[in-house]
């Protein structure tokens, strides 16, 4: 049969024309994603070959570093080392902005707003944990180390992830803080202070590039936790701080880094790398509160009223930028310019934070200025609370006299002093900007100085009268007052839920490496007709708290004080007491078979007793730590930072001692 043709329709022309037209819109979309697509993996691919050039760069600088002896040469290299460790962070940080670039949840500022200095992460090399562990499982703990290969190969891709291959974005956050996690667990069962692991953890400094390496599992944990510090401060200066969400959410990311290297700066001392010294540290958080005070000042700004002549949110304004973010920059600016800081701190970073100290000494000058130009004479009412901007003055104080203008005029005057004043900082922020070469490269930094200073300029050519003849009057220093003061917030490790990963082994309250115990059966206990002869307390692992005399669990050999491990060939390490009840009530004559452990006094060495680390203030229970066991575990769990090793010879030469006992 041959099909018959249909009729061409009067609309089968146009409709034929329309679909020819959307197919060729289509195949140019695809031609133009597929060109983009291109691009984005030859850019991709070239950072990866340059990312592979300073890796061997770096690998080459630091076998010198290491077999050096000379001080000229050693200072030479660790130069070289700082300009690789610079270039890869900035590659590296490329290369995460083109893998989320199409990812909405990470804004990107967007505003004309001043850059953030963000701290650039540690790297580490690759660790493995197969050998030792195994051997400690099988030493130890008496079990088959080789079954225990699916945990090692969990917990090795847990730290490639975390610390090897990190994002820059809260699922990276949120890895960083489970391995950190986990890090306590191996901590409270594998580690002891006269035993480590026998690893040696290999991590590079974050400001200065320096390789440093020691076998405390320690120096693992507090690395950790200042990449933790590092990626808030990468989050916070990515956030969109033109909106009053990405100003808030900047303020956050900030109070978290300064209190995580808060915590790292108080149970640390004799770091072995200077980004992780005392010094660096305190200098760290006093950067990141002063950042986050600049996030609120912004927000303050985004709320200015409706009404720009008002006096008093003005004069808040001017107040708020002149202290916790000018008073505040100026500190952290004295910080960086002593020594050692300014040994290692990028050069840069000083230049940046002195810019924007004079900056926002300028600005306030500049609110101040609109406040008395542009507002209405102060009324009564309202005087105390401008004495309180210009002299200092409390609402309680008795007033000095009349400092304040009480005329238009004059108060023209001092406004335009006040400019002058916006106006000469803002040219040192200028001049300061242009002497640093990196930051001439920074054209953001530059519009905001330079828009700034036209704002200023046009302000003052406003009131700058051809028949004004009189000197300009000296503006008095504005006082500083802050309305919000954000405060250093520890890293959040509760809302991470991590489980144990050798969790198999038992409970940490018994089968820890602190711990030595002897496998007892099993035993067959015989019921009589008082039972079995003996009474149960606790669980995970359940005890025998007392064994009747002459019974049948006296006579097969069970004591006072075992941990019942395993009931007829079932292993019972995390049962809870009402399951081994029950599972002994179902027993009949013929009896039951037990498996226990009896604990042995340890034997430590003398003298380690007053050097256990004792960061008990630090440590919370697990539950709230958010470490996840199949049982609850009685022992408390190992600090979760303290050196308690020596420093590797020809680094510091300086033993490592743990934190005092709180």
């Amino acid at each position: 049969m041959v099909p018959e043709e249909k009729p061409d329709g009067p609309g089968t022309g146009e409709e034929s024309a329309r679909l020819q037209a959307a197919g060729s819109i289509r195949k140019s979309c695809d031609l133009l994603a597929d060109s983009q697509d291109s691009h984005l993996q030859s850019r991709r691919t070239r950072i990866h070959q340059q990312i592979n050039k300073e890796l061997r760069m770096r690998t080459g600088a630091e076998n010198l570093y290491r077999a050096t002896s000379n001080a000229q040469v050693r200072e030479t290299v660790a130069l070289e080392l700082s300009y690789v460790n610079s270039s890869l962070q900035l590659l590296k940080e490329e290369l995460e902005g083109l893998d989320g670039s199409m990812d909405a949840d990470q804004p990107e500022s967007e505003g004309v707003t001043v850059p953030m200095i963000p701290l650039g992460l540690k790297e580490t090399k690759q660790l493995d944990w197969a050998t030792p562990l195994k051997e400690l499982i099988s030493g130890h703990f008496g079990e088959d180390g080789t079954s225990y290969e699916a945990e090692i190969r969990e917990l090795e891709e847990l730290r490639q992830q975390a610390v090897r291959t990190p994002s820059r974005s809260e699922a990276g956050l949120e890895l960083l803080m489970a391995y950190y996690n986990q890090l306590c667990f191996l901590e409270a069962r594998f580690v002891t202070p006269a035993r480590s692991l026998g690893l040696l953890f290999h991590w590079y400094d974050s400001l200065t590039g320096v390789p440093a390496q020691q076998q405390a599992l320690a120096f693992e944990k507090g690395s950790v936790l200042f990449n933790i510090g590092a990626l808030h401060t990468q989050l916070g200066a990515r956030q969109d701080r033109s909106c009053p969400r990405g100003t808030s959410r900047a303020v956050k990311a900030f109070q978290r880094a300064a209190g995580a290297f808060g915590l790292l700066r108080e149970n640390f001392s004799h770091a072995p790398s200077p980004d992780m010294s005392p010094t660096s540290l305190s200098m760290l958080e006093q950067l990141m509160t002063a950042q986050a005070q600049e996030c609120v000042f912004e927000g303050l700004s985004l709320q200015a009223p409706t009404d720009p002549y008002d006096c008093l949110a003005q004069l808040h304004l001017a107040q708020e930028a002149a202290q916790q973010v000018a008073a505040e920059y100026r500190l952290v600016h004295q910080t960086m310019a002593q020594p050692p800081v300014q040994d290692y701190v990028p050069f840069p970073w000083t230049t940046l934070v002195h810019v924007k100290a004079e900056y926002f000494r300028a600005l306030a000058h500049y609110h101040a200025a609109l406040a008395l130009c542009d507002g209405p004479l102060v009324a009564e009412a309202e005087l105390p609370a401008v004495e309180q901007v210009f002299l200092g003055l409390s609402a309680s104080s008795a007033p000095r006299g009349p400092a304040l203008p009480q005329e238009r005029e004059e108060s023209r005057k001092l406004g335009k002093a006040h400019l002058k004043q916006a106006i000469l900082g803002q040219e040192e922020a200028l001049r300061l900007h242009a002497v640093c070469r990196a930051l001439r490269r920074v054209d953001l930094l530059q519009a905001v100085l330079a828009q700034a200073l036209r704002r200023s300029l046009a302000k003052y050519s406003e009131l700058d009268l051809e028949d004004d003849f009189f000197e300009t009057t000296e503006a008095p220093d504005i006082q500083p007052k802050t309305h919000q003061r954000p405060k250093a917030r520890a890293p959040s490790f509760s809302r991470v839920k991590v489980a144990d990963i050798f969790h198999r082994l038992g409970p940490l309250s018994v089968f820890s490496a602190k711990n030595r115990w002897r496998l007892v059966g099993p035993i067959h206990v015989a019921r009589g007709e008082g039972g079995f002869g003996f009474t149960l307390r606790g669980d995970s692992p359940v005890l025998i708290a007392a064994v009747v005399p002459g019974g049948q669990a006296a006579a097969a050999g069970l004591k006072e004080g075992d941990y019942i491990v395993s009931v007829n060939g079932q292993p019972c390490r995390w049962w809870k007491h009402a399951e081994v009840v029950a599972q002994l009530k179902g027993m009949g004559d013929e009896g039951v078979s037990l498996q226990v452990v009896t604990l042995l006094p340890s034997v430590e060495p003398p003298g380690l007793g007053a050097r256990r680390p004792g960061l008990g203030a630090l440590l919370r229970s697990q539950k709230e730590c958010g470490r996840e066991t199949p049982g609850p575990a009685r022992a408390s769990p190992r600090p979760l930072l303290g050196w308690s090793c020596k420093a590797k010879r020809g680094k510091t030469g300086r033993r490592l001692s743990p934190a005092p006992q709180p």
